[in-house]
């Protein structure tokens, strides 16, 4: 108290903060010069400046008949410089040292806490500076002198030789061709000194004009360092609670943070790790073991977490493989990545990745050699995916590095019927990339074991038998549930149905039909006999089905009421699909469900697209080639006939268009819907039908998922 006594409060000054020039103002620190002297009084002869590298070249004229100049000195400097002969190109015109170049180089590369100040009329006005630079003599007018001067010691030395050697020989010159610079490489280069070196040469550099400290211009921009504003909206960062200005004013020292231990980049302590959102942990923890059984990763983060959360965030991140979690490709190589050993970008590292991991849903031992063929990558590339996930058995191949985990497989039933519908999805994409065949009878995973031995014969048929009994009481339980439920269905107010059983001649032509026909395997087909094209038979056998639509009500069922919604939802954005890729996106639709939902009791692909022709849509039949390798799912074709847009009648001409051609030029659709829509159809509608349904593949234009490259 006594000390404040003594150093009383003299006066208070209100502070202001200018930002007219907060991203502009550069302070430029000259060489110190004589205190009579200031280097407004020397001629500025010019100025330029490079905006992205903050650096700035100044001349300025040298006074030559300063008595402390020494003239023959500078003479001599003019001479070695540009030589005898003056022309307009000559550094100094004159024959004499008469002007000196100035270079910038950054003192500091934060300057948030440094600010210029203006004081006037009681008032202080603070503006931020962006740049700090510090001016200092060139040298390279010396550089200029010494190669003046090699060039004359080598012109001497080829007049001498010229003088003494005769005519020398022709000589054969060897051309050679550099070879293709691969990615890694041009990475290298690109990140050189010497690159960076080139790219900051190849700047532009601006001119600037010099204004001295009394000119009008310079007056009139002094001006902005005055705050602007007089009612204090610009002030409001200077409003700062008592300890936020202490902080300000003296900040944490850093140098005690210097001193402290730092981890590791890639390396995180469990005590930073539970701060973390719990998406982010199991992304981290994944990431860094990448396969992982779930009872591990609910043990790493803690008894308090809920398991249910776990699994939702575990399948974002992870996908099941011999009931353990294994990392994702994508989180292992993010879009713009690469290969670091072969540059392959990411794409093509997710997909063989995959591979190898559907391959370990088929069987605990893969061989490295039968990866490589498939996928063509590299051999650094196939062992990096199997060290993330196996382990080498020497003469055996590769096998999966955890046990069978079929603890989680019958805890978690929903969770492995998601995940068998993603990974039928990805076998679907392999399959058509890697042009592999179809396995149409996967192989049964032999737990803990290695490969399986012999069974013997009898065994074999007594465990089919057993098998086939237990099928048979399963689906006969399943067909007499569907029959109630389909009997409910079809029950209208007022109407009393007599079932009848089939004649002898209706089930002999449901035999015939079922030898014709491959048999659909979805959990629908146990009343197949009971289904005319995939609807109740009488649905079929009434007449006011139009284009394979069933009449209103009919499907009224909770099922089908989610698929219609479904379906519609899936073709107003699209407007065409294969019934292939309708599948896809109906599993991943029915994966992203919670457990227990009415999709999960089976949809065959006879109610799927029965449900698509009631949805509004219609079947385009493209003329395929005759020796196209697309699957018949594939030249199944739905198209969305009215959207309710302005866009109806364009696709209608258009889904006419290739009813009768696989494949066609842009000229012939833009004519025929010109011809069908009238002349003033504009360029962006006719791109716009064209994005909505169809795709360009070698100057040819194809409706969506018929094109086969």
């Amino acid at each position: 108290m006594a000390n404040e006594e003594d150093d009383p409060v003299v006066q208070e000054i209100d502070v202001y903060l200018a930002k007219s020039l907060a991203e502009k103002l550069y302070l430029f620190q000259y060489p110190v010069r004589p205190a009579s002297m200031t280097y407004d009084d020397i001629p500025h002869l010019s100025a330029k400046i490079k905006p992205k590298q903050q650096k700035v070249e100044m001349e300025m004229a040298i006074d030559t008949l300063n008595p402390n100049y020494c003239r023959s000195k500078g003479e001599q400097i003019a001479l070695n410089v540009d030589g005898a002969c003056a022309d307009e190109s000559s550094t100094y015109s004159s024959k004499l040292m008469d002007k000196q170049t100035f270079c910038s180089s950054q003192t500091t590369s934060n300057t948030s806490r440094y600010a210029a100040a203006l004081y006037r009329q009681g008032e202080l006005h603070l503006t931020p500076l962006h740049g700090i630079l510090q001016l200092r003599p060139s040298f390279s007018y010396l550089d200029k002198a010494d190669a003046k001067h090699r060039e004359r010691e080598a012109a001497n030395e080829a007049g001498d030789s010229s003088q003494d050697e005769a005519e020398e020989d022709v000589k054969q010159i060897t051309v050679r061709f550099s070879r293709p610079e691969s990615e890694q490489a041009r990475q290298r280069r690109v990140q050189s000194y010497e690159f960076l070196q080139k790219k900051h040469a190849e700047e532009p550099w601006v001119h600037l004009h010099y204004h001295g400290l009394r000119d009008s211009r310079s007056e009139h921009e002094r001006q902005y360092l005055l705050c602007q504003g007089s009612s204090g909206v610009e002030n409001t960062e200077l409003v700062k609670s008592a300890s936020e200005y202490l902080m300000m004013l003296m900040p944490p020292s850093q140098e005690e943070e210097k001193d402290k231990p730092v981890a590791p980049s890639n390396v995180l302590s469990m005590a930073q790790l539970r701060t973390l959102p719990l998406a982010d942990q199991i992304k981290i923890l994944m990431k860094n073991v990448k396969v992982m059984p779930f009872a591990n990763l609910m043990s790493l983060l803690g008894p308090s977490v809920d398991s249910v959360a776990v699994l939702r965030g575990i399948q974002k991140v992870a996908m099941l493989v011999q009931g353990n979690w294994v990392v994702k490709s994508d989180i292992l190589y993010p879009k713009d990545s690469s290969s670091p050993h072969s540059g392959v970008p990411a794409e093509v590292l997710c997909r063989g990745r995959d591979f190898v991991m559907w391959k370990f849903t088929k069987s605990r031992w893969v061989v490295r050699k039968e990866v490589a063929a498939v996928t063509k990558l590299c051999a650094e590339d196939v062992k990096d995916f199997l060290e993330h996930m196996a382990l080498v058995r020497i003469n055996k191949g590769w096998e999966f590095v955890l046990p069978y985990d079929g603890e989680f497989i019958k805890k978690h039933p929903d969770v492995v019927q998601r995940q068998h519908l993603l990974w039928m999805g990805i076998q679907a994409k392999l399959e058509k990339v890697y042009n592999l065949v179809k396995e149409t009878m996967p192989k049964k995973l032999d737990g803990q074991s290695g490969p399986a031995g012999l069974v013997p014969g009898e065994q074999r048929i007594q465990t089919a038998k057993a098998k086939a009994q237990q099928n048979h009481t399963f689906l006969e339980r399943e067909l007499q549930q569907r029959k109630e439920q389909l009997q409910a269905a079809m029950v209208l107010p007022g109407v009393q149905i007599k079932e009848e059983p089939l004649s002898e001649e209706g089930e002999d032509e449901d035999e015939q039909d079922a030898e014709e026909e491959p048999m659909d395997t979805s959990p629908s087909d146990g009343l197949t006999n009971r289904l005319a094209n995939g609807l109740p038979a009488g649905w079929a056998a009434g007449g006011d089905s139009v284009n394979g639509h069933p009449p209103p009500g009919c499907a009224s069922g909770p099922a089908a009421r989610e698929l219609r919604a479904f379906v519609e939802a899936t073709f107003q954005s699209q407007f065409v699909l294969t019934l292939s890729e309708l599948k896809r996106l109906f599993n991943q639709h029915v994966a992203s469900l919670p457990r227990g939902h009415v999709l999960f009791s089976g949809i065959s692909d006879h109610m799927l697209q029965d449900t698509v022709l009631a949805a509004g849509c219609k079947q385009i039949l493209v003329p395929f080639p005759r020796q196209t390798a697309a699957s018949p799912n594939e030249q199944k074709v739905f198209a969305l006939w009215e959207s309710g847009d302005m866009s109806d009648q364009h696709r209608q001409v258009l889904f006419e268009i290739f009813s009768k051609n696989y494949r066609v030029r842009r000229n012939m659709i833009q004519s025929r819907l010109t011809q069908e829509c009238g002349e003033d159809l504009s360029k962006q509608e006719v791109d716009k039908v064209l994005k909505d349904c169809c795709v360009s593949y070698g100057g040819m234009w194809y409706l969506k998922g018929t094109v086969q490259s």
